[in-house]
């Protein structure tokens, strides 16, 4: 993703940024939504965006797109990502703060007073089994009083039946575990495990770790935006 970023940014074009997984048809994400503006983006994300508040922390930025609509609106804001590409770019984009950072980090300890992560957010914890070192993570990062804003979405559509009635093997993995790869141009990434989770099984999760959730917007497809308060 950073190679299409890169280019996207400094050639005005990108070539196709392919997606494979196990569990679907390849698919593609058009690069230029990634450099979209405030009124291009979802509802949800706009939401997000003018929620936060305080010290904020944007991960998994990407192109800066988020970071870039928080410095608009006057806000503070601190981009971190793992692509040393699109750090590049943010930065030439005018991200004040553009960093170089893997969430998980131990490291890092800083801390904010909202953390975002959007376009599908929850994805970065990779599995079912991760949400403590996430929470973790989060507690750590987090200034009392702070909040998490994340977006996800419920995959039980992809096993709706005819009648209206869900077919899920509840003694298989969790169904929003997903694996994916992505490839562009002759550049293959490696496999990474991707996070979609409803709502409820986040709201379960994250109460055992001291955190309320409260549901503050649906999308149209499954999708929605969650605070997390300690």
């Amino acid at each position: 993703m950073g190679a299409a970023i890169a280019d996207y940014y400094n050639l005005h074009k990108a070539g196709r940024l392919r997606v494979f997984s196990s569990l679907f048809d390849e698919d593609e994400i058009p690069v230029k939504d990634l450099f979209r503006g405030l009124k291009q983006m979802p509802v949800i994300e706009q939401t997000a965006l003018q929620m936060a508040e305080g010290k904020i922390l944007d991960v998994g930025a990407g192109s800066g797109c988020h970071s870039l609509a928080l410095q608009e609106m006057n806000k503070e804001v601190c981009a971190i990502d793992i692509s040393a590409l699109s750090v590049e770019v943010m930065k030439k984009r005018g991200v004040k703060d553009a960093r170089l950072v893997n969430l998980f980090d131990a490291t890092f300890h800083e801390q904010f007073d909202t953390i975002l992560l959007l376009m599908n957010g929850s994805g970065i914890i990779g599995k079912i089994e991760n949400l403590p070192i996430f929470f973790q993570t989060m507690k750590r990062l987090l200034r009392p009083g702070g909040c998490i804003l994340m977006d996800s979405s419920d995959l039980r559509y992809l096993f709706e039946e005819e009648d209206g009635s869900y077919v899920i093997d509840l003694a298989g993995d969790y169904y929003g575990e997903i694996d994916f790869q992505m490839q562009y141009k002759d550049i293959k990434g490696d496999t990474f495990d991707w996070l979609y989770i409803d709502f409820q099984t986040l709201s379960l999760y994250a109460s055992e770790f001291g955190f309320q959730t409260e549901l503050i917007k649906e999308g149209k497809h499954y999708d929605y935006l969650a605070k997390l308060t300690i």
